[in-house]
């Protein structure tokens, strides 16, 4: 992963960001020598986003499959979330 420095944006502005994407799929942006975002091509945070969607269905399915859910009505779900807070 390549870096960029928030000068590198303020100076070159988006043509930066394009440089680096595209040699690289990431780029992290530090701000006075620390990282702080990363940059990335919207393709690669759609793949990345679709990534996170298809773990949280495998572990909910995980969960149906070793019975550990709890099935409730509207109220009684309400009446269980505020107790627990």
């Amino acid at each position: 992963m390549s870096h960029l420095t928030a000068n590198d944006l303020k100076t070159k502005g988006v043509a930066a960001i394009e440089s680096v994407l595209a040699e690289h799929s990431e780029a992290i942006v530090s701000v006075r020598g620390k990282e702080r975002f990363v940059v990335m091509d919207i393709a690669q945070y759609h793949y990345l986003r679709e990534c996170e969607l298809e773990v949280a269905l495998a572990e909910a399915r995980a969960d149906l499959a070793a019975g550990r859910f709890v099935q409730e009505s509207p109220e009684e779900h309400v009446a269980r979330v505020k107790s627990a807070a």
